[in-house]
């Protein structure tokens, strides 16, 4: 399984950006997909995570209200629409894939977030 994901960028407080994150290779083995974060000189952050079906989505406290995550199995496409951005949001955004014998990352999307 492969990930590219894109969309990351500059945006003021209270703007919006919108993530993709692209899958390819045997896709049909994912089960679970999510988005996490990493600032500068901080752990690594769950985001949010969808299940295969899109039926079932978890958020971290902090971006609930926010944030919606989404995929589009038929384009084997996972989104995170993110809304009301705050400086703190700011960091390295990776999508992950859950497959039954192994998690596999993608690249990363810079978003920055000024005040």
């Amino acid at each position: 399984v492969q990930l590219v994901e894109s969309g990351g960028g500059l945006v003021q407080a209270g703007g919006s950006l919108r993530l993709s994150c692209a899958a390819s290779g045997s896709t049909f083995s994912i089960n679970v997909m999510g988005w996490y974060r990493q600032a500068p000189g901080k752990q690594r952050e769950l985001v949010a995570t969808i299940t295969n079906s899109g039926g079932t989505t978890t958020y971290a406290d902090s971006v609930k209200g926010r944030f919606t995550i989404s995929r589009d199995n038929a384009k084997n496409t996972m989104y995170l629409q993110m809304n009301n951005l705050k400086p703190e949001d700011t960091a390295v955004y990776c999508c992950n894939a859950a497959t039954p014998w192994y998690y596999y990352w993608g690249q990363g999307t810079q978003v920055t977030v000024s005040s």
